[in-house]
């Protein structure tokens, strides 16, 4: 089977590499261009390009597909189907018509639930037990198209996206490499989605990582392991920006002051448990760093920043006011 492969971040990889593991003919990659990333800017390439040249698979970075050039150099490849994996742009109806076999997306949830830009983090922050991967065949609206394939990871209650999303990769690639035979041979009856069934979640941006106090400790526990790694899970002690790398939720305890208080708790001789207030219970921090700083265990951070008990925390430094609380 002839395969164009478009897919860019980490979470493509993997079933990039299954796929010429697995011996399918490999035309092409495409990809997003290169561009600068990190505190350097430095410029970077897509993971899944440097994946695609580690294997000899020739690779393209147009910045659009909608030019007569981008479907000329589609269709002169001459794939029997698109694989399609975290792309980052939306198809049109002449690239999904242009293989024989169409264009078919791993996608990182049990749709027709999370449809959208970000349903790792949704499932976790929503609290789910159970998530999983589907194999569709992509249409011109979002996560909408027919059903080839699913299967079912479950969430554990210290899962981050950086984890479930590595096992839903690797879960992903297992199914693609089972799926697409199958669909070539027509063995397979695409199941339509049950419209009234679906939910939506939106694309995550970096104001997404600012905790908000008031709400419940499980809920800003759950977000934290959500945003993690990014946009992450944000503060601001006074000026200063600080980053919750390790958390969890103590419902049970009552830490006393508003919603944002520093409390702490004492434990073994010589141990402090550091905490935060919330609308309902505490925040357990156990790893935390200041901005431009290494991260610390909390008893450590608070040897070196004692001040740090009793302050009150919130999602915009003084100098920019009080911000308004965001709905959970």
């Amino acid at each position: 089977m002839r395969i164009v492969f478009m897919g860019t971040p980490d979470f493509a990889v993997a079933p990039l590499r299954a796929l010429i593991a697995a011996g399918f003919e490999l035309a092409a990659v495409v990809t997003a261009p290169d561009r600068p990333a990190g505190r350097g800017r430095r410029v970077q390439a897509p993971p899944v390009k440097e994946a695609a040249l580690e294997a000899g698979v020739p690779v393209f970075q147009p910045a659009t597909l909608r030019t007569p050039e981008a479907e000329a150099l589609l269709r002169s490849m001459q794939p029997e189907v698109i694989v399609v994996v975290a792309f980052g742009q939306i198809l049109r109806r002449n690239i999904l018509d242009l293989p024989p076999l169409g264009c078919v997306n791993l996608h990182p949830s049990l749709l027709p639930y999370l449809r959208g830009a970000a349903p790792i983090p949704a499932a976790i922050r929503e609290g789910l037990t159970e998530t999983g991967v589907t194999v569709m065949l992509m249409n011109e609206r979002m996560d909408a198209g027919p059903i080839l394939a699913q299967a079912r990871v479950p969430i554990f209650p210290d899962d981050t996206a950086a984890t479930l999303g590595d096992r839903l990769s690797r879960l992903g690639a297992e199914l693609l490499v089972e799926t697409l035979p199958r669909w070539k041979a027509g063995v397979i009856v695409p199941r339509e989605q049950d419209e009234s069934a679906a939910t939506y979640c939106r694309p995550l941006t970096k104001a997404d990582g600012f905790i908000d106090w008031s709400w419940p400790a499980e809920l800003i526990a759950r977000t934290c392991r959500a945003y993690t790694p990014w946009p992450g899970c944000l503060t601001y002690w006074g000026e200063r920006l600080v980053r919750l790398l390790r958390v969890r939720a103590d419902p049970s305890w009552n830490g006393g002051g508003p919603p944002g208080t520093v409390v702490t708790r004492e434990g073994a001789p010589g141990q402090r448990t550091l905490g935060i207030t919330t609308g309902q219970g505490v925040l357990v921090v156990e790893v935390l760093q200041l901005a431009g700083k290494k991260p610390l265990a909390a008893d450590e951070f608070l040897r070196g920043q004692p001040s740090f008990v009793g302050s009150r925390l919130s999602r915009e430094p003084p100098s920019q006011g009080d911000a308004a609380s965001a709905a959970p």
